[in-house]
């Protein structure tokens, strides 16, 4: 049945334009993230918070423990994916119609868990040691599921760091020149299809590529068993010498930006003499490939240098990128440029999931924090994944949220059935149920 406190009317008003027009607010009645029980839909066909409810450590002590950790789980992800960035929206959203049938359990019956109960759940649960290793861990997992039900050919992994501004005294804070402000530094992996392989709250005073070792080997050694061809890409800041190594332990192809010396200039000197004539009216690329090595390095190693002439401009733009792949020179700097997408998840991120949202002021709770921002972005980036209609197909994570998620929902509770009347504006009936139906195709095989 429908929460009485949800449930209760608070009157009705009119409007001076129109005096036909009445307005009724029915509370649990009514939801705005119809779009939601898509995304449901999908951790069901995948049982990825089943995979969370096999690892996790419950911690509670007390006897009343109205919901199960999985639930708890739920609503906070969930509750991200369609915008809820932190628990404050918590005591509205338990009465929701949508988050309560997402919770499950006796949330559909009563009400979700209350600002207090998902605030105690996300900074006193999943902060506890055990747990924060297994939230670590859990985007790989349900990654690993989807891979299991569409192989990939190949796998290329993305590096790269970015900023969460913080306000206030908070645990780990501090300056970070580069970015010009008080912030957090977390360090990210991406694989090629978009998702969040791992990721890593930071200082925000350290290096871009600090702790890249319990970043990366993870991730490394999930698909050391997978065979397939494996690729990785990183900026200068990744240029070191030790993840060299590991990489090409690992059979790893990388491209990784080098920063330009005078030993690399001189390589490449020939190449820097402005072109004799009238200047060209397109960019001019030309390309260097030669061995390298600096004094840090064990070994000899391939380094492609490009050197673009652009025609206003006097002297030329070059770049170097230490490569171990046996690809012509103009393939390897088109497959490094690509690394840009990288940059793109980030900014996804950051504006439909605001995981830069880290308001706690332990370092242990932030942390929890972004890696249940993580798990909300890798599961809106499941679905862009799926064989979805053309009419949808581009679409990105904000979109996906604003215009699907975002879609009004009304509830009809019977003895044997709950009815969602969903509104048709943004997405139709016929395409809402395509995206159902491309959902129900990563179901796994039945077991013989």
């Amino acid at each position: 049945m429908d929460h009485p406190e949800g449930a209760r009317e608070t009157g009705d008003g009119r409007l001076s334009f129109d005096r036909r027009v009445r307005l009724e607010f029915h509370g649990s009645k009514i939801s705005s993230d119809g779009g939601l029980l898509l995304f449901r839909e999908l951790d069901e066909v995948l049982g990825l918070h089943d995979i969370a409810g096999g690892f996790l450590r419950d911690t509670r002590t007390g006897h009343n423990r109205l919901h199960s950790l999985v639930g708890l789980l739920r609503q906070s992800v969930f509750g991200r994916l369609a915008g809820y960035d932190d628990v404050n929206d918590a005591d509205r959203l338990s009465l929701d119609p949508v988050m309560r049938q997402v919770v499950g359990g006796r949330a559909v019956e009563a009400k979700a868990a209350s600002a207090s109960q998902m605030g105690r759940f996300e900074t006193e649960v999943l902060a506890a040691t055990d747990n924060c290793t297994v939230l670590a861990d859990l985007s790989g997992h349900w990654i690993d599921r989807v891979h299991n039900r569409k192989p990939p050919k190949w796998i290329t992994l993305d590096m790269d760091s970015s900023v969460s501004p913080t306000h206030g005294a908070q645990e780990g804070t501090a300056w970070n020149g580069h970015f010009g402000c008080m912030c957090y530094h977390p360090l990210f992996v991406f694989n090629q299809f978009g998702h969040l392989e791992r990721c890593a709250l930071r200082p925000g005073n350290v290096h871009s590529a600090d702790g890249w070792e319990e970043v990366l080997k993870p991730v490394i050694a999930r698909y050391a068993d997978r065979h397939l061809m494996r690729f990785f890409r990183g900026d200068a800041a990744f240029a070191i010498p030790e993840l060299y190594k590991t990489l090409e332990l690992e059979n790893y192809l990388y491209a990784i930006r080098l920063r330009a010396n005078r030993v690399l200039q001189g390589k490449i000197a020939h190449l820097l003499k402005r072109p004799v004539g009238r200047p060209p009216k397109g960019v001019k690329r030309i390309y260097g490939d030669f061995q390298y090595q600096a004094a840090s390095w064990d070994k000899p190693r391939r380094v492609i240098a490009k050197v673009e002439w652009h025609p206003s401009e006097l002297f030329p733009r070059v770049g170097f990128v230490v490569t171990n792949m046996p690809m012509e020179p103009d393939w390897i700097i088109r497959f490094y440029n690509q690394r840009g997408t990288a940059e793109q998840y980030i900014k996804e991120g950051k504006q439909a999931i605001n995981w830069t949202r880290l308001s706690c002021k332990g370092m242990a709770q932030n942390e929890v924090r972004l890696q249940l921002h993580a798990l909300a972005y890798n599961i809106g980036a499941f679905l862009q994944g799926t064989d979805l209609p053309d009419e949808i197909a581009d679409w990105s994570l904000t979109s996906l949220q604003t215009r699907l998620i975002k879609i009004g929902a009304r509830v009809v509770r019977h003895a044997r059935a709950i009815t969602f009347q969903l509104a048709e504006v943004a997405v139709s009936g016929d395409l809402f149920n395509r995206i159902l139906a491309a959902i129900h195709r990563l179901r796994a095989p039945p077991v013989p």
